[in-house]
């Protein structure tokens, strides 16, 4: 039991910079024993900087980063990213015993990879360490990868754990049983833990200090959190305090045609302009934005709509067809790693004009566009890894503006963006719709869907749809119950 009054990891005027632009310019962070911390921060505040400093991802051009143990040794540092890192023709056994080779030609018999993997998981989910150790990670859904990897985390028997939005596609349950073992690991061990997060809920929930950083300084350093107003900390962060929320009824005209959605259990009609939300954990929602998307032929949901096919046929079709699609998961369905910021933003347009070449006109457009979402770029010719994480989804979003859509899909497009940034794309998302476009938006956090759709078709945790909530029904337990997800 570690004492907890003992700091594992100071931080101390930590300072980087990416040529001309500093990220870090005096960050101080302290993580105590016994302690979970809220690491807060706008996008491109400097977090996931100064967290790959810490993990030793890029080197400090200043500052001190400090360790320490009573156990003798530096605390080991572990970390469960946004986005999941699993080796996907792995076995989740292999997955989780990898972090225990201690060099290349190590090897891990079959028997004790079993075991460190039941034993890890167990703690998060019992009826998934009998049942998945042998699955390939990519056999997992995206909330049973989360949990391996915060297992695989915690297998190495870790000081100091980060976890960065580790419930974004958890269910309610999910989240209350990981937090309950976080909590457990903290009272018993006197482990330190990091959580990043945007949703205050949670933060609270779970939290006992928060640390805010703004503008690569630290502005709020290790405070109690119930010293703190949710006003204050989105002060601190330089973002937009709490609002009032004003739902308009008039979103979408009733006598428009758009088109119906048909599954086995309900038959829905969406008109032009209006924002239908998928409420629930993917394998319901899923479905529908596979069918959407182009990539689900096999989906058990078709379509009915004047000169459109019952399924797109690929996501070229898609396009063609006039439907666009944004992903939360930006590395590995939207951004264009490789290709320039010009490039992402005009990549749907090629698709669909089936051209290559950019016209000057166009790079003039995607300038407008950048200005106009408040995309902080150095240039359009800039890769997209030097833009925050909220930035890109942004990026992601820029690609449909100023094209003719008749429906545009959007997978969780808020994931692991801050309040502000969450504000932008709602507005975007509200623009849209007033255009006529038909908006089908999957999202995870409930309080989201009640304040933005007109309609919400929610799903139970097996994908079986539980209803169809107009408006005037909207309630934030009852989705909740529905969906057995988070609100």
């Amino acid at each position: 039991m570690l004492d907890a009054d003992l700091p594992l990891l100071s931080v101390r005027n930590l300072q980087k910079s990416f040529g001309a632009t500093r990220v870090l310019r005096g960050v101080n962070f302290t993580v105590r024993a016994g302690q979970i911390h809220a690491l807060l921060g706008g996008n491109g505040a400097g977090k996931s900087t100064m967290i790959r400093i810490m993990t030793g991802g890029i080197r400090k051009d200043d500052g001190e980063i400090m360790l320490g143990s009573q156990r003798g040794a530096e605390p080991k540092i572990a970390i469960v990213h946004q986005e999941l890192a699993l080796v996907q023709d792995l076995s989740v056994a292999e997955n989780i015993a990898m972090v225990h080779a201690t060099a290349g030609l190590t090897i891990v018999r079959a028997g004790q990879r079993a075991e460190l993997a039941y034993n890890a998981l167990a703690l998060l989910d019992p009826h998934l360490a009998r049942s998945a150790l042998h699955r390939k990670a990519a056999d997992l859904s995206m909330h049973e990868g989360q949990i391996v990897e915060i297992a695989r985390a915690l297998s190495i028997g870790a000081d100091v754990l980060l976890l960065d939005e580790p419930t974004a596609n958890l269910t309610a349950g999910e989240t209350e049983r990981l937090f309950a073992v976080l909590r457990r690991l903290v009272r018993e061990t006197g482990i330190g833990i990091v959580f990043v997060s945007h949703r205050m809920k949670e933060i609270r929930q779970l939290c006992d200090v928060c640390t805010i950083i703004r503008d690569g300084l630290t502005v709020v350093d290790a405070t109690p959190l119930d010293s703190l107003t949710d006003n204050d900390i989105m002060q601190q962060m330089g973002q937009p305090g709490a609002r009032e929320v004003a739902h308009s009824r008039r979103r979408f005209d009733m006598a428009e045609a758009g088109l119906v959605l048909k599954g086995a259990e309900a038959v829905i009609p969406i008109h032009k302009g209006q924002i239908l939300g998928l409420a629930g954990s993917p394998a319901g929602p899923s479905q529908v934005i596979a069918l959407l998307n182009g990539t689900g032929r096999s989906s058990s949901w078709s379509l009915d709509a004047k000169g459109w096919p019952a399924r797109p046929a690929s996501p070229r079709d898609a396009v063609a067809l006039g439907i666009g699609y944004v992903s939360g998961d930006r590395r590995h369905k939207g951004v264009l790693a490789q290709l320039p910021i010009v490039d992402n933003v005009l990549a749907s347009r090629r698709v669909r004009e089936k051209r290559y070449m950019v016209r000057a006109s166009e790079r003039r457009e995607c300038l407008d566009l950048v200005h106009a979402l408040k995309l902080k770029a150095g240039s359009i010719r800039d890769l997209p890894s030097t833009l925050s994480g909220g930035n890109q989804q942004k990026l992601l979003i820029a690609r449909w503006l100023g094209m003719s859509l008749r429906l545009v899909v959007f997978e969780e497009p808020t994931r692991g963006v801050d309040i502000g940034t969450k504000r932008d794309i709602y507005d975007l998302i509200r623009r849209m719709a007033e255009e006529g476009t038909i908006v089908v938006w999957w999202s995870t956090e409930n309080v989201e869907l009640l304040e933005l759709c007109d309609e919400i078709l929610a799903f139970d945790t097996d994908g079986r749809v539980k209803g169809l909530l107009p408006h005037d029904r909207f309630n934030e337990d009852a989705l909740a119950d529905l969906t057995g997800m988070a609100a």
